[in-house]
Order: C-alpha cells, then structure tokens, then sequence
C-alpha cells in the first residue's frame, strides 16, 4: 500500500482526445484526496476515484494516504493553516471514528466552511463520530454512528434531475455494500437518492448535498465494497458528484 502525499499525474491530467469538449474548455481542475484508516481497500479506492473523474475532466490529484489501519489517526497535513489553498475541491475517504481532538477537526471544518468544495464518500460520516463537538457532522450534511449489514440495495433517485445523477440508473442496485443509518440530515443537506433499511425498514439518505457556510459539499455513504468501486453507476455518481462540489459541470 501506498502511504504519505503523492501526486497522481500520468493518465489524469489530460490532454488527449478522450477529454471531453467540456473539460477542454477549462483549466485543469486540481483536487485533493484524504484517504486511510481502516476497514477498506483505499488503494484501489483511490485509482478507481480518479480515473472515474479523468474521463470526464482534466484533473491533477494530490492523494494523502495517512494513518495506516488504525481509528484514531491525525493526518500531518492539518498542521498546516493553508492545507486547502488552491484546491478546487477535497475529497474526504477517511476512516477515523475514535479521533476526538475537537482542534484538529476545526482545523478541516473551519477550511471548508470558508469556501473549499468538499466530496465526502462512505467512512467520512463515522469519522470523528466519538468527538463531542457536532462541527464535522454539520460539515457532512448528515449524522451517522452505525451501519446496517451488508447487503443488495436498491437506490431510489428522488431528486433524478439534479446533474450529479445523470448517467445513474434508477434501477441501481448496488453490489454488496452497507447501508449508514443516518440519525439526522442537516437543515442545509437535501437528499438526493435514498434507500430502504433491511433491518427497520426505514428510509435513509444515500446520496445527499449539502451547503455548508460558503462550501458546496456531495455525500454518499455507499462505497464499502471493492465490487461497489467497480460499479459504473457507482463511479459516475462519485465523479460527477465530485465536478458538481467543484462548480464543474456547468449546471
């Protein structure tokens, strides 16, 4: 696995004809991964991120992958008060959940309520769930502490005309995957897609937007699975979700 601050170029930094007219229109977008912790394969959650996002745009990534496979990690790249500038968009694919140093969190919130776009995937909502502070929920969009078993479930689109959709079938059903029990939506978040509890038979959000201070911020709690990272609804939602946080798909 690989570990630290990289920066992904070769294939993603396009210029070929495979770039769409619309992301040839533009200057490159620069993007920033957070990715580690435990419970998943982060490697190839990473590439198959990126290279989601290089068919439709031309992107230079700089991937933080940090914290090995433990829960509590602080990622060095906080310690920094510019960690987000010239950024157009973070990405948070982070497991962290019994990190509780509500100065360290604020150092990540307190740059995304100032304006830097956010993408948060999967574990991000069960980071930081221990801390006593609700800052990162507020960030999120939603409030979540457990997940239900993995399972099929079918994705109900109840927003099917909003751009991070198009291209996303509304007969999903996703590969093996957990669905997050989301204890709150914040007032700013509206849900996009959703899908039924097998356990409670409740409805909960699995795709979502969210306003937060001057930040555009996309969610989904899907994307445990390698099967999911493989699955080409899967990848255009994040993608396009992804571009939307950034202000990239025209809209």
């Amino acid at each position: 696995m690989i570990h630290g601050i990289f920066l992904l170029v070769a294939g993603l930094l396009l210029t070929s004809s495979s770039t769409t007219t619309f992301a040839a229109e533009q200057k490159p977008m620069h993007a920033l991964l957070i990715t580690g912790g435990c419970c998943h394969n982060y490697a190839l959650q990473a590439q198959q991120l990126t290279n989601a996002v290089a068919k439709l745009a031309a992107v230079k990534w700089t991937v933080v992958m940090e914290g090995g496979n433990g829960t509590r990690a602080e990622i060095s790249l906080y310690d920094n008060p510019d960690w987000a500038k010239g950024f157009d968009v973070v990405v948070h694919n982070e497991c962290f959940a019994d990190t509780t140093n509500q100065v360290y969190i604020r150092k990540i919130t307190s740059a995304h309520k100032a304006g830097v776009p956010a993408v948060v995937i999967h574990c991000a909502m069960h980071t930081y769930r221990a801390a006593d502070i609700d800052d990162w929920r507020e960030f999120l969009g939603v409030t979540s502490r457990r997940h239900d078993h993995q399972s099929k479930y079918p994705v109900k689109l109840v927003e099917p005309r909003h751009p991070t959709l198009k291209g996303v079938s509304d007969k999903w059903v996703t590969p093996m995957d957990e669905l997050y029990v989301i204890e709150k939506l914040w007032p700013n978040a509206k849900a996009l897609a959703t899908s039924v509890s097998e356990q409670d038979s409740k409805t909960y959000p699995a795709v979502w937007i969210n306003q937060y201070g001057k930040a555009r911020v996309f969610g989904t709690t899907y994307g445990h699975s390698d099967d999911t990272w493989r699955d080409e609804n899967y990848l255009t939602l994040v993608s396009r979700g992804t571009l939307w946080a950034a202000g990239r798909l025209g809209e």
